[in-house]
């Protein structure tokens, strides 16, 4: 490939031809600012922000235009730095000027960009439109006057996850983005994923804030609170202290939490542990006995959304294992409530999820046990992280503190189900031995690891080959389903998670999770898996007291009473309905 020699301010560097001049100016620490750019998306050059000059004085975008032998840039000049200036300014004369009041402040690209051209206030008349917020689902906001039309969001939706909710809608001053015929987001079949949350450089998309209602519940001397953390939350949230991705900060969100006043805090791996045991368990049910094959994996609430609203014809592949938040909240309100001698009623079970769509499966009707809630509140990552802020609890620095018993002892194989793969992975541990009746020699499954769209991978279970595919993304599952539908598929068993990454890129996670980062949070977690001691579910000593003290068997009438579930058919009109008169229908059932 030829190399082009190119100055920019008046530095020298050689680059590969095709290089981008963003590309080129990183390499010579000139970070030219951008906004409608993303990592991991295509090149959109609409925002106009990145506008350089290249000599003698024509203005290019600096993230779509190519370097050439001999190219000159200049990124600070008085037509470049005005230029933009300009630009900001007309984007500000469309937006809400709010944002001590803006859940992204400090967050905002935008806001970073003001800040950097010591823009506070915009010098044209403002033009804000009136516009409704749409507050209509559990799981996410849209604020569309806050919209400036990057276009993430829609590359996310219609190309990532391949849902298709957002897109364009008219022209000239009246281009928006919005769903078709500008419908709230809770009568589409949006899966409530929050991709599109997570990779809005501004405020128009973002989680619903259930922060008060946990407070609330703290407060509330009557209630026993109690709090579950998932696998990908304690490689995550560390990076809004000042962490890097990936760093283990366990114990200090441990220790966090009993800060802020949680009576108990319990691991959200115990369940993981549970729900292998269950679903392997199904798994080989179903082996033996001719069930339907390929079964797919059901502990994704987003992938769950899409299947239903999109594929409801496959519903009968899906194992009807709950996903371990919802075991772990109808074990709260049962085993639990037993255990301490408290009135189920009186129990506030709260879940620490790196998930938007956790949200919406909490308040699913088929998700109560014997008439309660499983789970009262889910908070993203970024929810907990803004309620240990606003708690003046020194993060970096506080002591880490264990889990309590009894949900707090776990094993690596539910730690690695924040990453994709690691569901997967952690059925084969179990199913294998259970079937072979050995112990295996090697407990890590490269095969199903790593950041592939979809992974295969060839099991022998004594003398019975079993192929198993791992997918992560829903445009990805579109194409396994595609295959489950025309007779293609001789998969046995299938792994999908919703988000890229799996639950470690979730959209509830700290903002600017781009692919490099869910990468470093991954082998985050393999690591804390490789150092514990318990690495198979089966072998988790508090599941095994669980089964005995409780459950008596898995698959048996209590398990398909309190961890079992059914899906059905999902359409635009019923959601509403669906979450509002649910949990009388569920009453009425019990």
């Amino acid at each position: 490939m030829k190399n082009c020699k190119v100055i920019i301010d008046n530095k020298e560097i050689i680059v590969p031809e095709g290089t981008t001049i963003l590309e080129a100016a990183k390499k010579v620490s000139v970070n030219i600012p951008t906004l409608c750019n993303h990592p991991d998306q295509k090149v959109k050059a609409n925002c106009r922000i990145c506008l350089v000059q290249v000599a003698p004085k024509k203005l290019v975008t600096a993230c779509s235009a190519s370097v050439w032998d001999g190219m000159k840039v200049t990124t600070h000049s008085k037509l470049v730095r005005d230029t933009q200036r300009g630009v900001l300014e007309l984007i500000l004369a469309n937006h809400p000027q709010d944002c001590l009041k803006c859940i992204r402040n400090g967050k905002c690209e935008l806001q970073t960009l003001c800040e950097m051209f010591h823009i506070s206030k915009s010098n044209l008349e403002d033009e804000i439109d009136s516009l409704e917020v749409d507050e209509s689902s559990p799981a996410l906001v849209r604020d569309h006057r806050k919209c400036i039309k990057c276009n993430r969001c829609i590359e996310v939706c219609q190309d990532v996850q391949g849902v298709g909710v957002l897109s364009h809608a008219h022209r000239s001053t009246d281009y928006c983005i919005t769903p078709a015929f500008e419908k709230k987001l809770m009568n589409t079949l949006c899966v409530f994923c929050g991709q599109c949350a997570s990779i809005c450089p501004v405020g128009a998309l973002y989680e619903k804030d259930d922060t008060e209602r946990v407070w609330n519940a703290l407060y509330n001397e009557n209630l026993h609170v109690i709090v579950q953390i998932a696998p990908a939350v304690r490689v995550s949230i560390g990076e809004e202290f000042g962490f890097k991705p990936g760093t283990k900060v366990t114990g200090k969100v441990v220790a966090a939490l009993k800060r802020l006043g949680f009576d108990r805090v319990f691991d959200t791996d115990f369940t993981a542990d549970l729900t292998i045991i269950e679903e392997g368990n199904e798994l080989i049910h179903r082996i033996k006995n001719g069930g339907t094959l390929p079964m797919i994996t059901s502990c994704s609430p987003g992938w769950i959304n899409y299947i239903e609203g999109f594929n409801p014809e496959l519903l009968n592949h899906l194992s009807t294992c709950k996903s371990p938040q919802q075991m772990f909240g109808a074990l709260s309100k049962t085993y639990y409530a037993k255990k301490i001698n408290i009135d189920p009623s009186k129990i506030f079970t709260v879940s620490i999820m790196p998930c938007t769509a956790k949200k919406y499966e909490a308040e699913r009707k088929e998700m109560s046990s014997y008439g309660y809630r499983d789970v009262d509140a889910v908070l993203t990552t970024r929810e907990l992280a803004r309620m240990i802020k606003s708690a003046s609890i020194d993060f970096a620095d506080i002591a880490g503190e264990d889990f309590d018993a009894p949900f707090g002892i776990t094993s690596g194989a539910g730690v690695i189900f924040g990453a994709t793969g690691g569901v997967m992975e952690a059925a084969l541990r179990t199913v294998y031995e259970a079937i072979t009746g050995k112990e295996l020699e090697k407990l890590d499954f490269e095969d199903v690891r790593g950041m592939e769209g979809i992974k295969e991978a060839q099991v022998d279970l004594d003398g019975v080959s079993v192929k198993v595919a791992v997918v992560h993304g829903l445009n990805n599952a579109k194409k396994v389903l595609d295959m489950i539908k025309e007779g293609k598929c001789d998969y046995g068993f299938i792994e999908i998670m919703c988000c890229p990454g799996g639950c470690i890129g979730g959209g509830g996670q700290p903002i600017g999770s781009d692919m490099k980062v869910k990468e470093e949070r991954i082998k985050g977690i393999y690591d804390i898996d490789k150092n514990m001691k318990l690495r198979k579910s089966h072998e988790n000593p508090a599941i095994k007291q669980l089964y005995e003290e409780f459950l008596g068997e898995p698959l048996g009438k209590i398990s398909h009473k309190l961890l079992h579930t059914h899906y059905s058919p999902r359409n635009e009109t019923l959601d509403l309905d669906y979450l509002e008169k649910g949990y009388e229908v569920a009453a009425t059932e019990q």
